[in-house]
């Protein structure tokens, strides 16, 4: 197969696994509280054991891809996934649903990274941001997808079967993974030197920062949205179906991101008005009344950055360094994911609204011109000395 968008397909399909992995905890939240005599503490805390390995994983995960091979990793990470959803499927004890959530959550890692690189590899120079969009919008349609038919099938069927249902999705993944195929340009470069010279790794660092930042503050709206729309007497239902919104049409907003931006050929014009607009937003959604109106928005616009910001490593990325690179990029994305609704949480508990969380998202997201402004300095003095 070496057609790049029925390649971009199978990336998107295999992605998808992930986002449809992770949300088979919450789908199931209560079943769960009742089998195990646990708390929201306690779900809270297996749901976020997933992104967990992240930290750890992210950076030795491209140096992985890299010894091994793009098949070889990517299989290994989906077995782990299976193996993890297979755990928690069929064992009583919390302590292994622990266990298998963080073998899950290791798998997703090192299947993160090597998509992320393997989609660059067949797109790098042309309509990436369009290509990175897509593969971007897998999140929130496997999302969408879990929110439809787990719940159903945890009450018709037990926790387990939801679980079994992801471990299921993940061994598709591994068949559609057998018909990848690298481009001829990796193979190429496969045995070429992956040492990232300084300004490219400084540049990577730069674009991580930017997607971590900007996720955190697109987090908030859906860690603190229901939160303080219940504190204005929302019910937890209104309150949860309002801030869903926001998912529903990201699905549409990050894919037509990516395509305005090849368009145009202004990628990062259109991620800093973007963003710019989401603060807004982000910072507007506290101190007004019109909810649903803005909800609508932020679902409208927030989608519009991510295809042109994760294509910025495929721009000081060689094919030799994309695997060690993404691994760099998820590190501080995983990094900035984890302390930041950590930190929105206590400000939120110290000053009594969930309303502060927002206010830090907004701040977040107005990081981001900034750095791309760094970004693209960085990215020209380095093209200016590769070419002198």
């Amino acid at each position: 197969m070496r057609n790049r968008w029925a390649i971009l397909a199978i990336l998107f399909v295999v992605r998808l696994t992930i986002a449809f992995q992770f949300q088979s905890v919450a789908a199931v939240a209560p079943l769960l509280e009742k089998t195990f005599g646990v708390g929201l503490a306690d779900i809270g805390l297996l749901i976020g054991l997933y992104f967990t390995p992240g930290i750890v994983l992210a950076l030795p995960g491209g140096a992985i891809g890299r010894r091994f091979g793009d098949k070889p990793t990517t299989i290994a990470a989906l077995l782990l996934m299976t193996a993890g959803s297979l755990v928690m499927a069929t064992t009583d004890i919390w302590g292994l649903q622990m266990a298998g959530r963080l073998a899950s959550g290791a798998g997703g890692v090192l299947l993160t990274v090597q998509l992320t690189k393997m989609g660059a590899d067949w797109f790098a120079g042309k309509e990436i941001a369009t290509a990175m969009a897509i593969f971007v919008s897998s999140w929130p349609t496997g999302v969408a997808i879990s929110l439809l038919v787990l719940p159903a099938i945890g009450i018709a069927h037990g926790a387990g079967t939801v679980f079994l249902a992801a471990a299921a999705l993940t061994v598709v993944g591994i068949v559609l993974i057998a018909l990848y195929q690298p481009p001829t340009t990796a193979i190429a470069t496969a045995a070429a030197s992956a040492r990232l010279d300084p300004l490219a790794l400084l540049a990577v660092v730069v674009a991580g920062l930017i997607w971590g930042l900007f996720n955190v503050g697109f987090a908030m709206i859906f860690s603190f949205g229901p939160s303080l729309l219940a504190e204005r007497g929302w019910s937890i239902a209104a309150a949860g179906s309002a801030i869903s919104l926001v998912l529903w049409l990201s699905v549409i907003s990050v894919p037509a991101g990516g395509l305005i931006a090849d368009r145009t050929g202004r990628p990062l014009t259109l991620a800093v008005a973007a963003s710019l607009a989401v603060a807004l937003l982000l910072a507007w959604l506290p101190r007004s009344d019109a909810v649903i109106p803005i909800l609508v928005l932020i679902g409208l616009v927030s989608g519009h950055p991510a295809g042109p910001i994760m294509s910025l490593p495929a721009r000081v990325l060689a094919p030799a360094t994309r695997a060690i690179g993404m691994g760099m990029f998820y590190t501080l994305f995983y990094a900035a994911m984890m302390l930041g609704p950590a930190i929105a949480g206590r400000l939120a508990k110290s000053a009594g609204t969930a309303a502060v969380a927002l206010d830090l998202g907004a701040l977040a997201v107005l990081a981001c011109p900034p750095l791309m402004w760094l970004f693209e300095r960085i990215a020209s003095v380095r093209h200016r000395r590769a070419r002198s």
